[in-house]
């Protein structure tokens, strides 16, 4: 007798569909992983090919990542000016996210210190000197701009000193000119500057 409420409760578990498991409708990284595993050198040479072709944004990655370029920043420095520093009189809008979805995508295909830590301070100047410029007031963007700017200080730890110096002296400019920019955006970075110079 004791039993039969755990039985029932098993019951309940089986009926109920929050208790099971979902199956998965997605094909995953293990998917195309034991896909891979199955082509010969000349298969994964035609895909790797086929994705170059397909999207521009495989080309960078690649170049970036076998270092194939003069300049391995260009790209995403193009990308930071686009979204952070529209032509307005061309009616081109901002985007915080595909700026900051620039320095993810460098992150991945290299990923060094020393390219991010430009890349931030690049992002840094650019919001900066678009809001100086046209006095664009959307708080999600100067929020944005000074959360990059607390993280290019940090970045900038990892550098060599006569690196780090340059980085800090273009953050300190970014740091002038906020201070036009209303919200306290140029007290905030007064602290932030201010707090690293004591660490």
């Amino acid at each position: 007798m004791q039993t039969l409420p755990h039985t029932i409760s098993l019951h309940r578990a089986k009926r109920n569909p929050l208790n099971q498991r979902k199956s998965r409708s997605e094909p995953a990284w293990t998917d195309v992983k034991a896909k891979l595993a199955g082509l010969d050198r000349l298969g994964l040479m035609g895909l790797i090919r086929d994705l170059y072709a397909f999207q521009k944004d495989n080309q960078t990655f690649l170049h970036t990542r076998f270092g194939l370029s003069g300049d391995v920043l260009k790209p995403y420095k193009q990308t930071l000016e686009r979204w952070l520093s529209p032509d307005v009189l061309r009616n081109q809008d901002t985007s915080v996210t595909k700026a900051k979805q620039a320095i993810s995508a460098y992150r991945k295909a290299i990923g060094d210190h020393a390219g991010l830590a430009e890349l931030m301070v690049f992002y840094c100047e650019n919001a900066a000197g678009f809001c100086n410029e046209y006095g664009n007031q959307d708080e999600d963007y100067l929020g944005a701009l000074l959360r990059m700017f607390e993280q290019a200080l940090e970045a900038g730890r990892q550098l060599p000193a006569e690196d780090r110096d340059a980085l800090l002296a273009r953050l300190d400019y970014v740091r002038t000119i906020s201070h036009n920019l209303g919200y306290g955006i140029g007290d905030a970075m007064d602290y932030l500057l201010e707090d690293h110079a004591g660490d």
